[in-house]
């Protein structure tokens, strides 16, 4: 956080080498500072694994990055009173036109790349889409641009899609969960300097 990141994810989805419990999460986040969001990472979850994330680490938003329909978000959103992100997954720009159903009932959109046919996880997995497919585009809402983010891609990504927010994960990492202080330092230059 000390290089600048406004939000910081805490991902609950065990199939991916970056999940935590719920209890090694509220540890971490009583390290994150003031002004820095943190945000639930969750995949398809249950009320009750959103309830304990919620009341035991103490997340401020929830990233819905599976299969949620437009019901099921607004279901999220007002049950838990917490702002929801919404990840719509990218490869054409049906693809794209698919998140204005969402915009109305979210407060943030995210728009990641495609998993590829048999990943085990919806998103990390340092693909990335055609930015072109966003760019010209306006929302209601703010929104984030992942999807194979590296401090040697995101200046072009940021151009091209005209995204004011970006992701990364599998970009700042040695091997699949294994984050490298160095590559998230450099990251958040990179974007410092946009």
């Amino acid at each position: 956080m000390a290089g600048g990141a406004a939000m910081c994810g805490f991902n609950f989805f065990p199939p991916t080498p970056r999940s935590i419990s719920v209890g090694e999460a509220a540890a971490l986040m009583a390290l994150v500072p003031d002004g820095v969001t943190t945000v639930a990472v969750v995949v398809d979850a249950e009320d009750s694994l959103l309830a304990d994330i919620i009341d035991t680490a103490g997340v401020q938003m929830l990233q819905l990055h599976g299969h949620e329909s437009v019901e099921r978000v607004v279901e999220i959103r007002e049950k838990f009173g917490l702002p929801v992100m919404n990840v719509l997954p990218v490869a054409s720009a049906g693809d794209v036109a698919a998140a204005r159903t969402y915009e109305p009932h979210v407060d943030r959109l995210m728009f990641d790349a495609k998993p590829p046919k048999g990943a085990t996880r919806p998103g990390g997995n340092a693909l990335a889409f055609d930015w072109e497919l966003l760019s010209g585009e306006s929302w209601s809402v703010p929104w984030t641009l992942a999807g194979g983010l590296t401090a040697e891609n995101v200046a072009d990504a940021v151009k091209t899609s005209g995204t004011q927010a970006v992701d990364t994960a599998s970009g700042v990492e040695d091997a699949p969960g294994v984050k490298n202080p160095a590559k998230i330092r450099d990251f958040l230059d990179v974007v410092k300097s946009l």
